[in-house]
């Protein structure tokens, strides 16, 4: 085997392996649901008990303006004054970052 075929076999492996990295990096999730519903409910809990929560584990497209991002969806129960309220939330699924959060009726 000639050094020539070695390094050609060695080049085009690493350029295979960057752009398959890079096409999973835009599938694949940085944090997970359950990162997210915990940092929810972390934020939540500074204003008092949560009753309930949840989260979706499969990513929703989410769209604001011409802006369109992967988040992953959830709510959060709590009672408060002896009134139950209900909220939902959106996280980018990259970042987790909180993009909103509505309550209910």
């Amino acid at each position: 085997m000639k050094i020539r075929d070695y390094m050609m076999g060695l080049g085009t492996g690493v350029v295979i392996g960057v752009v398959a990295a890079q096409a999973a990096s835009k599938y694949i999730p940085s944090v997970t649901a359950d990162q997210v519903l915990e940092q929810v409910k972390a934020e939540f809990k500074k204003e008092g008990p949560i009753d309930g929560s949840w989260v979706y584990m499969k990513t929703e497209p989410f769209h604001v303006g011409v802006i369109e991002t992967e988040v992953f969806k959830g709510g959060i129960s709590r009672m408060k004054n002896g009134v139950t309220e209900n909220f939902e939330f959106s996280a980018d699924a990259k970042t987790g970052t909180i993009l909103e959060i509505k309550q209910l009726a």
